[in-house]
């Protein structure tokens, strides 16, 4: 991962400026998620709902913003993605193992947890990967209001695992929550895709003509069956990022520029929507009863239990076997505090729980309801862990 103050000259990473601000984007992330919650059980509650349904341009407003909005959300990731890959923290298999073995026990481990709940009569199986994503703002805006009680080393080991969990959410989301195929449009859309992909081999740098097919792309894949939103990672991929042993990425890379440009927007604006519009549940006519049915049950506690149990246990057997290290100046305890903080899965998770229910109103509210309460108590019970805990003081003289 690139240095904001790189004394080589190397531009400042996306990643690290993230890590920078995560604390204002989390917070502004827990505002939009409480407003809405206090707006859906208000007088307000009827307006939010009907104004969420209301259709324009032959798609609700709860439509746009899930699938036109969050695609450049989903850019977002895809460029993170590749740049972390080609020149950054997850650039050689070394800097991949553990935070790759991290994320893939913090998939496994939540989805056996839900699937316990809801493999008998009355699951609903179905959702089993809802809980398997971590929130990188929530989680980093928790680390980052820590302040220096946690070493730099575990922020950037959760943002590189983030990014990982949120590669397989894409691959999840693209294999096992895509609707029926139109093959006219899935063609249309490989075509798109091929000429993304000779632009990016010929040399042309030009952002502009990237941006046009990709709004292109994500109308064919929309109207293909597979989720719109896939196409942002698709085009993100396919957006130059020059290299080289010699020269770093500098500030003219297209990746680089386009990065930039719409980080802030996506951190401030596109998360915060997303949450707004999809974290308020009504709470009129729900018993205490509801909070034990399997699909929040599952979630809450695939979320709380799963998550931590997923991601620490895949750290201890990579760090044992001699795979890897503990995170610089990290200790267990620290560790299994940003385990615990994975278990925060706000945006990602209420994303997959409306393609896994898209006809239920009443389960989308429990997806709702166990996102909230597994996320909650993972920032929680995480942040009073790492509050109490110490760095370790014997990594002064390892080399980085």
């Amino acid at each position: 991962m690139s240095s904001s103050h790189s004394t080589q000259g190397r531009p400042t990473s996306v990643i690290r400026a993230f890590l920078d601000n995560a604390s204002s984007g989390g917070i502004v992330l827990m505002f939009s998620a409480a407003l809405a919650l206090v707006v859906a059980n208000s007088p307000l509650g009827t307006i939010y709902a009907d104004t969420l349904h209301a259709y324009v341009g032959g798609l609700s407003v709860l439509h746009w913003i899930n699938d036109g909005l969050m695609a450049v959300f989903f850019l977002m990731v895809g460029l993170e993605i590749k740049r972390e890959v080609v020149d950054g923290q997850l650039s050689t298999w070394s800097r991949r193992i553990l935070p790759g073995s991290a994320a893939l026990g913090g998939m496994i481990g939540p989805a056996l947890v839900f699937l316990a709940f809801n493999m008998g009569d009355g699951g609903h199986p179905n959702g089993w990967a809802i809980p398997a994503a971590t929130d990188i703002a929530f989680a980093l805006g928790v680390l980052s209001l820590l302040g220096s009680r946690v070493p730099m080393s575990l922020k950037v080991f959760l943002t590189a695992l983030a990014i990982i969990d949120d590669l397989g959410a894409v691959v999840i989301i693209a294999l096992f929550y895509t609707s029926s195929i139109n093959a006219m449009a899935l063609a249309g859309a490989a075509a798109v895709i091929v000429a993304l992909v000779a632009m990016n081999r010929f040399g042309v740098r030009n952002l502009v003509p990237y941006l046009v097919l990709g709004a292109i792309l994500w109308f064919l894949v929309l109207q293909s069956g597979v989720h719109a939103t896939l196409a942002g990672v698709i085009l993100a991929l396919t957006i130059p990022l020059k290299k080289s042993p010699t020269q770093p990425d500098n500030m003219a890379s297209p990746l680089h520029k386009l990065e930039h440009a719409i980080q802030p927007w996506v951190t401030f604006l596109i998360i915060p929507i997303f949450g707004f519009a999809n974290a308020g549940v009504s709470f009129a006519g729900m018993s205490i009863g509801q909070l034990t049915d399997p699909v929040p049950l599952g979630i809450a506690a695939g979320l709380f239990i799963g998550k931590q149990v997923g991601v620490f246990a895949a750290s201890v057997l990579v760090i044992r076997a001699g795979w890897a290290e503990l995170p610089m100046y990290a200790s267990w305890r620290q560790l299994y505090g940003v385990a615990l903080l994975c278990g925060i899965g706000f945006t990602m998770s209420l994303f997959i729980g409306l393609l896994a229910f898209p006809e239920s109103v009443t389960l989308q509210h429990e997806v709702k309801i166990g996102v909230l309460l597994g996320s909650i108590l993972s920032a929680a019970v995480g942040a009073l862990l790492l509050r109490s805990s110490r760095p370790r003081t014997d990594d002064i003289a390892r080399p980085a």
